[in-house]
């Protein structure tokens, strides 16, 4: 049995918001049913990376942050956002450097996932960085404001189990990460 196209097709778009984090529009839609759909809202960000970073001596690399919108301080896998024309693993090791201060080692692609296929545009690479090593100095962004952790595997297995990862999109590699 041959798979049916599935694909809505377009019928307008109209921008709501366009700002450098946040991109917000409405579509309507047809679905292959004849189904209209008149207001889909679609979030347009740029892909974003994590890193599972651990250190020669098996310390795993984690910053810990304020997150606003929770109203939460926690721990987190190095990410951010893969800026226009950027390979994404090279974001991925900007992103290590600049939060940490870690770097080389040995890298390699772990995964890549949506946040809300149904909604967000944009995918999350993620990947596995092992011996890695302090190489020099944090290099915050202006609006960040977050300290480097080293956690033993025991203790990052142990908040995942507790669940004390609050970032769906770093559970998920860290998860496959121990069933391996």
């Amino acid at each position: 049995m041959a798979d049916k196209d599935m694909k809505w097709k377009t019928l307008s778009q109209k921008y709501l918001i366009e700002k450098p984090w946040l991109t917000a529009r409405v579509d309507k839609v047809q679905l292959p049913t004849g189904v209209i759909i008149d207001e889909y809202y679609v979030l347009e960000y740029p892909d974003w990376v994590n890193t599972i970073a651990i250190t020669k001596d098996g310390k795993f690399v984690f910053v810990r942050q304020y997150r606003y919108a929770l109203g939460k301080t926690v721990n987190e896998l190095c990410a951010g956002v893969v800026e226009k024309g950027e390979d994404p693993m090279d974001a991925a090791k900007r992103e290590l450097m600049e939060e940490t201060g870690f770097g080389g080692g040995n890298w390699q692609k772990w995964m890549i996932i949506s946040a809300n296929p149904s909604t967000h545009t944009n995918l999350t690479h993620c990947y596995l960085a092992t011996d890695v090593e302090p190489l020099g100095e944090q290099h915050l962004d202006q609006g960040e404001d977050l300290e480097p952790r080293m956690f033993s595997r025991e203790e990052v297995l142990d908040m995942l189990q507790k669940g004390e990862i609050w970032q769906a999109l770093m559970a998920a590699p860290l998860w496959k990460y121990f069933a391996n």
